[in-house]
């Protein structure tokens, strides 16, 4: 099963409801297969589930519909409350539950998540299918966050950048192809780890206008496979279950980033679609997951959609120029002008993972607040029957085969 699921087939409508502190039974969904659901969906977690249920079990639900004492459990875009709730004993979660809920996956060991039947597939993946993009709360937990935010510091402690290689990052189409495309510190990174600064921290003479630890945009685009505690993240047995659920057969890792969103100065990440940059035969084979390791919120620049806008195809692509060619890269095709009413805000928790189709269209504003959003985030193709362009910036190399994500 890929990416790409017919509507038909999410046919899962109706079904008895359940009531306030009731344990519930359904049928299992129409047209998915009974395979394991083993990383459930959490979409914006209720307070009420940050803290655990004193001597009760995670695998102990009850299923608690809208509005029922758990507050409204609404998101920034107005998705009515989805929310399930720890307290109640459930009898096995091998059926499936209605309504796309909250679930608190911080609670889950890897031993829970192989208990947890064919919960409603449909529901969440449906989801995903319908809007291109999923917020999956309570993802790493606050230690797991923190782990990563001081490796980071201890990579960017030891950075050693030479002038020459002193890259601004940017989402402008001709400033990338200036900055990024014309330098072979850029397209050369995909087996290494490398800076990239945000614009205006360098004075004329290369110095620093900022301390260095706050001039970086993002470092990337090996980190999955040459930092241990980045790797053991990305291939995590949470990951790999949560690809299994998602019918990921044989995913390799195919770049990571760790992207910082620097308080004042942040960039903007104008409307853009990760396909443009990473495209494959068939369409529909690439799948982001982005890790909110600090709260993302509408002041700091959380994540930006267009729900549904995964499904026209791709309006540009970033093509690798001919060995010597100057610029390095080009564009072909361009991107249309969008209405910023069609987008919606997707505010998020620290811990956070939000699942991003190669093909959906998202932004992100530039930060203006007092507070960073950092996140980690990586990118996964489905090799099998897919075909990666040889025109793609990134093209994996001897000394780094995009590596199998399940180990």
């Amino acid at each position: 099963m890929g990416l790409a699921q017919s509507r038909q087939q999410r046919d899962h409508r109706g079904g008895p409801q359940a009531q306030e502190g009731q344990a519930l039974l359904l049928p299992e969904v129409r047209g998915w297969p009974a395979q394991p659901l083993v990383m459930p969906l959490a979409f914006n977690t209720h307070p009420d589930l940050s803290r655990g249920v004193p001597g009760e079990p995670a695998m102990e639900w009850s299923v608690t519909p809208t509005g029922a004492g758990l507050g409204s459990g609404s998101t920034a875009h107005g998705r009515a409350g989805r929310q399930v709730r720890l307290g109640t004993q459930h009898p096995e979660l091998s059926r499936a539950i209605r309504g796309p809920y909250v679930v608190p996956m911080v609670y889950l060991s890897p031993s829970q998540l192989q208990k947890v039947g064919a919960c409603e597939v449909g529901d969440w993946q449906g989801q995903f299918q319908e809007d291109g993009f999923l917020v999956l709360e309570g993802f790493l937990s606050a230690d797991e966050c923190v782990t990563m935010q001081e490796r980071i510091s201890e990579i960017v402690a030891k950075m050693d950048v030479p002038l020459h290689c002193q890259t601004e990052f940017s989402t402008q189409e001709e400033e990338q192809l200036k900055a990024q495309g014309s330098t072979d510190y850029f397209l050369s990174s995909g087996d290494k780890i490398r800076f990239f600064f945000e614009k205006g921290v360098f004075d004329k003479e290369g110095n620093f206008l900022v301390p260095p630890e706050k001039s970086i945009n993002k470092i990337g685009h090996a980190l999955h496979a040459l930092d241990p505690v980045f790797r053991c993240v990305t291939h995590s047995p949470k990951v790999q279950a949560l690809a299994r659920s998602l019918g990921l057969q044989m995913p390799v890792v195919v770049q990571s980033m760790y992207i910082f969103k620097q308080p004042h100065f942040g960039g903007e990440v104008t409307p853009h679609q990760d396909a443009s940059f990473l495209y494959t035969e068939p369409l529909g084979r690439v799948l982001g997951m982005w890790i909110a390791l600090e709260d993302a919120t509408l002041e700091n620049g959380c994540l930006w959609f267009i729900p549904g806008s995964h499904t026209s195809g791709v309006s540009r692509r970033m093509v690798r120029a001919p060995a010597g060619s100057a610029p390095g890269t080009s564009f072909l095709g361009s991107e249309p002008a969008r209405e910023n009413s069609l987008f919606v805000p997707t505010p998020v928790r620290r811990g956070a993972l939000v699942l991003i189709h190669g093909e959906v269209v998202h932004k992100s504003e530039q930060n203006l607040s007092d507070h960073s959003r950092q996140a980690y985030t990586f990118h996964l193709m489905e090799a099998s029957g897919t075909v990666w362009s040889p025109e793609n910036w990134l093209q994996p190399t001897a000394e780094l085969p995009f590596p199998p994500l399940y180990t």
